[in-house]
């Protein structure tokens, strides 16, 4: 076979359909968030990020940025490996407990990604527990339906956010220990899950609950325990999985629920036995950002207002984009090339960064930019996007009409 034949062909089909991915060579500046400095042919230009899952702008906080240099003063840059290799540092085990107590729960436990824990951990629980049936909700993230297929226990998909078809499939699965995973906020339409439906029906049927709350976690609750504490049922779950790489603005993932659960992954999980430890410096920052999410609600405020405003901007400009009661934005185009071809010309000619999300990510014919306002996104920063959405707007209206 003529394997690089092979690979040309196969980037090349990608292109044509309007599927390629192209990342923007940007470059963060601390403190000027969210203008990063965009590198393109050799030359350097400012522009506003309206797409980064660094939510409330926690990555480039003061005390944030001090807790990581503090540590990597102290204890240097890396772990020196696993955990089971090299010991646990003593800021992985301050950062499990503020999780810990963050979720409500008797333990937590790190992970190098919100990806892996979503994969080591549903793909230990559906191997390690006999017989066990994983009921996955139809949109889950990528990272949730792996670690069910590595798991190679039985898979059933409920229709997306249908309590009653999760009710049914419960009821046919019969005795078996079964698993339902599903998440909080769903990232690609901002839709939120009714928390406290699902719960009822997983009780009744007897059915371990594993909730992704990484889109939520800082971001809803009076102490950012997401969705979750926000309605009231966070004791109710007996798995919380969740991110420091979005709200808490640094890198990493975990799991929250008993201590005999959380020791259970840890003992079996080869994500985690095999997999070397966060720097004790991270581990130290998401630390101090978590607890500083927990007592102060001013970044959570002042995103909602951002985010309100968006919305009324975006409607005023007759600019279509999903109705959620989150803090994403998707704004809906519906043709990759076009989702491609604005995002381009939002970079080039106005100095907007928003990324396309087309298929895989997305269904064929949903393609769509996806705006996520922050707490230091200025009202003059929605103004300059909106109007500029709206150039390109009347624009792609009078191609069409003339077409």
């Amino acid at each position: 076979m003529d394997f690089q034949s092979h690979f040309r062909s196969s980037l090349e089909a990608l292109k044509d359909e309007g599927n390629y991915r192209i990342f923007a060579e940007l470059e963060r500046r601390c403190g000027a968030f969210p203008k990063v400095d965009f590198h393109n042919n050799g030359g350097k230009s400012e522009v506003t990020v309206w797409c980064s899952n660094d939510y409330l702008g926690m990555g480039q906080h003061p005390d944030v940025v001090a807790a990581m240099c503090d540590t990597v003063q102290a204890c240097g840059t890396g772990a020196g490996g696993t955990r089971n290799i090299s010991g646990t540092n003593h800021c992985h085990v301050e950062l499990e407990a503020e999780l810990a107590d963050l979720h409500r729960k008797e333990a937590a436990l790190l992970f190098t990604s919100g990806y892996v824990s979503n994969w080591a951990s549903l793909s230990t629980l559906g191997s390690k527990i006999p017989n066990a049936v994983i009921l996955s909700d139809s949109e889950n993230h990528a990272s949730m339906i792996e670690g069910i297929r590595h798991s190679r226990a039985d898979k059933v998909i409920w229709k997306h956010n249908d309590v009653e078809d999760l009710d049914r499939k419960l009821s046919a699965v019969g005795d078996r220990p079964k698993i339902v995973a599903f998440e909080s906020v769903y990232s690609m339409d901002g839709d939120i899950a009714p928390l406290k439906e699902i719960i009822e029906v997983c009780e009744k049927h007897g059915a371990l609950s594993y909730l992704d709350e990484v889109h939520a976690v800082g971001m809803y609750g009076p102490r950012g325990g997401g969705i979750s504490e926000r309605e009231g049922v966070a004791h109710r779950i007996d798995l919380i999985e969740g991110t420091l790489g979005k709200a808490y603005g640094c890198v990493g993932g975990y799991i929250t629920g008993t201590a005999a659960m959380c020791d259970f992954i840890r003992s079996f999980a080869s994500g985690f036995i095999f997999t070397t430890a966060l720097p004790p410096a991270v581990a130290a920052a998401a630390k101090t950002s978590i607890a500083h999410l927990k007592t102060s609600s001013v970044e959570r405020e002042a995103q909602a207002q951002q985010v309100a405003k968006m919305r009324a901007a975006l409607d005023r400009a007759g600019i279509p984009h999903m109705a959620n009661d989150s803090h994403i934005i998707p704004v809906m185009i519906g043709d990759p090339v076009k989702c491609r071809t604005i995002s381009d010309i939002l970079m080039e000619s106005y100095g907007i960064y928003v990324q396309p999300i087309n298929y895989p990510t997305v269904p064929k014919g949903t393609e769509r930019l996806r705006i996520t306002p922050g707490p230091l996104h200025s009202d003059a920063d929605i103004e300059h996007l909106v109007s500029s959405l709206s150039e390109l707007w009347a624009q792609c209206a009078l191609a069409h009409a003339v077409a």
